[in-house]
């Protein structure tokens, strides 16, 4: 199955000039969506990565973070945009390919030492993946790989993430 034809461009959102690349399309596709989830988690389950905690980033992270740690048996940590979670939280700010934001994790969400994988579902510029790292790096933890649905490559990103193993299904 060719997953990336599953993928929808919607222009000019969330502004002018940005193509988004919306994955509902693939997600409602129950094959399409386990085919993904299956090539993804295959990674993980055949090697020896020994992952306590995966760090979903907000929103469409969640979706795939959760199946990931569902299917691996270990801890799910959103990763959210500011004043969402309930309890004390840390921040990290970012620059992104429209504008800027900030992540918040809540601060007992990963112990030192723990071995993280951090999931989003798309690398674009690589700021938003970079943030979610650093505050796993910031509680202690350790960042075992970053794991996206698809990765715009023509926008470079992943040369802001050169220190972590980063994966990424579908290239643009």
């Amino acid at each position: 199955m060719e997953l990336d034809k599953l993928i929808r461009d919607v222009p000019d959102f969330p502004k002018k000039g940005i193509i988004f690349k919306d994955i509902t399309t693939l997600l409602q596709d129950g094959d399409a969506f386990r085919q993904a989830m299956n090539q993804i988690m295959k990674k993980y389950l055949e090697t020896d990565a020994k992952i306590d905690k995966v760090v979903g980033i907000e929103a469409r992270g969640f979706i795939l973070g959760g199946v990931l740690a569902y299917k691996l048996g270990c801890g799910f940590v959103p990763a959210r945009k500011p004043g969402k979670l309930p309890a004390q939280t840390i921040r990290e700010e970012y620059t992104l390919e429209y504008g800027s934001n900030a992540l918040e994790i809540h601060q007992d969400s990963i112990n030192k030492g723990e071995r993280v994988l951090v999931v989003d579902d798309l690398l674009a510029t690589g700021g938003t993946a970079l943030a979610s790292a650093r505050l796993v790096e910031k509680m202690g933890g350790e960042v075992v790989a970053i794991q996206f649905l698809i990765e715009l490559g023509f926008l470079h990103g992943r040369e802001k993430l050169l220190k972590y193993p980063l994966h990424s299904l579908i290239v643009y």
